[in-house]
């Protein structure tokens, strides 16, 4: 794997650090030259804690928990917001989904697990996942998780046979596939008919599949699921898949004698990873919604169910950063200026997996302009080991504290630990005091396993 051309007919940004707009954390503001997050000097922090290092901006990732929460219940009064977990996840936040009164979505039983660990009320728990293991199942329905979103036949089976085993019975969502191709990048496009999750509508599939779910034992099909992708600008996308849904639902009515009471339409609201993107407001996925599920309840003579959507990256990708220590410099006339940093494909796989694009600044040069067009490439053994590739960044230094905007989101959870890199600490900042929430890994870490 190598990386893209380098465009070289990119221009340098005069812009500053402050002009990148929604790019930013909440309480990113510029002092004496250096950036600050949630009142901490984010060089001084680096040097305290180490590099890489991912910062997460508290108060921002409040404030966007309850601006969901706000936007749909004033809209939609029987709502609920789930934190779809896998875009980051600890036990501090955790803690903090539920003091601001969502619920909480795992897709492993390592993400049960960290829940549970975190005293998270396991009725408010939603499980996801493709292919979960039986003693994933079986840790879930003991735990007494609110809903499983079975996603298969032989799912169903099994979530019918470990609850009776246990004397209970199971809530369960079907995770239904609504043929909605979603606006982006096609590895987190997952609402279209060519996809592993979920029940296919083609052919009837899903709607005979129904007829099982109410007739299997020692489960209850509490509702539906969807969701069509990641990382959505375009919003008609979900009122085609509320449209889709609700359909569904009045047909299930009119064929099996059965009301659907829950409707989760998902996650996806796409987010400002550049200064130049424009995604859509919380307010205006919430309208969206919310008017879409309530006109078409009432076209189809439904009662409005309960409705529930999963947004994980809108809550914390722009919260969080990712600080790193420059290395090398190195220049290719003509080709590409190469800054290497203390960490890359190991702490950010997005941009390998993705070609992700994100906005990098100089923490301790954050007033000055952006004046040259560079790679932030990492420290591992591949060519397409790369944070940040052709964008603009201040005049680099051996030493600079470089901060990467946007990556609150699948970062650390997609971390790995390639060439025996430690995975970085995990520090929250807020009103001017930084607490470690998840320690730096070291090599006694990596090796602990080995036998």
């Amino acid at each position: 794997m190598s990386l893209p051309a380098s465009d070289l007919s990119k221009k340098a940004d005069n812009r500053t650090t402050m002009e990148l707009g929604s790019v930013l954390p909440e309480t990113a503001e510029v002092r004496d030259g250096h950036l600050w997050i949630g009142g901490v000097d984010m060089v001084e922090l680096a040097r305290q804690e180490g590099t890489a290092l991912y910062v997460f901006d508290e108060q921002d990732m409040r404030h966007r928990m309850e601006e969901f929460m706000r936007a749909f219940r004033s809209r939609y009064e029987n709502s609920d917001v789930l934190f779809a977990s896998k875009a980051f996840m600890n036990k501090a936040v955790v803690r903090i989904v539920q003091e601001e009164g969502l619920c909480l979505d795992v897709s492993g039983g390592g993400e049960l697990a960290c829940a549970l660990a975190a005293d998270f009320p396991a009725e408010r728990v939603f499980v996801h996942g493709n292919n979960k293991t039986p003693q994933e199942l079986e840790e879930a329905i003991s735990a007494g998780v609110g809903r499983i979103i079975v996603d298969s036949r032989i799912e169903l089976a099994r979530v019918s046979e470990i609850a009776g085993r246990l004397g209970k019975v199971q809530d369960i969502y079907m995770r239904i596939t609504p043929g909605v191709e979603a606006d982006t990048h096609e590895y987190i496009r997952t609402g279209c008919e060519d996809s592993k999750f979920g029940f296919t509508m083609l052919e009837d599939f899903a709607y005979t599949c129904v007829g099982t779910a109410l007739e299997t034992p020692n489960v209850r099909l509490a509702g539906l699921h969807c969701h069509i992708g990641s990382q959505i600008f375009a919003l008609h996308s979900f009122g085609e898949a509320a449209a889709v849904m609700v359909e569904f639902m009045a047909r299930i009515r009119d064929g099996y004698g059965y009301t659907i009471e829950e409707l989760d339409l998902g996650g996806g609201l796409g987010i400002a990873y550049t200064a130049e993107d424009a995604p859509s407001t919380i307010d205006a996925f919430a309208e969206v919604t919310c008017a879409s599920v309530r006109e078409l309840c009432e076209q189809h003579d439904l009662p409005l169910p309960r409705l529930l959507v999963e947004p994980g990256r809108s809550l914390v990708a722009n919260a969080g950063v990712t600080l790193y220590t420059v290395g090398i410099l190195k220049t290719l006339p003509g080709i590409r200026k190469y800054v290497a940093v203390d960490g890359g494909m190991s702490d950010n796989i997005r941009t390998a997996l993705y070609h992700a694009d994100y906005e990098p600044t100089i923490a301790n040069k954050a007033d000055e302009p952006r004046s040259e067009i560079v790679t932030l490439c990492g420290k591992h053994c591949e060519s397409g080991d790369a944070v940040v590739v052709d964008m603009p960044l201040q005049r680099a230094d051996i030493g600079d504290i470089v901060c990467v905007f946007g990556t609150g989101a699948y970062c650390s959870t997609m971390a790995s630990n390639y060439n025996g890199q430690v995975r970085p600490a995990v520090v929250f900042v807020r009103d001017g005091n930084a607490r470690v929430t998840t320690r730096r890994e070291t090599y006694q870490d990596l090796l602990a396993r080995d036998v």
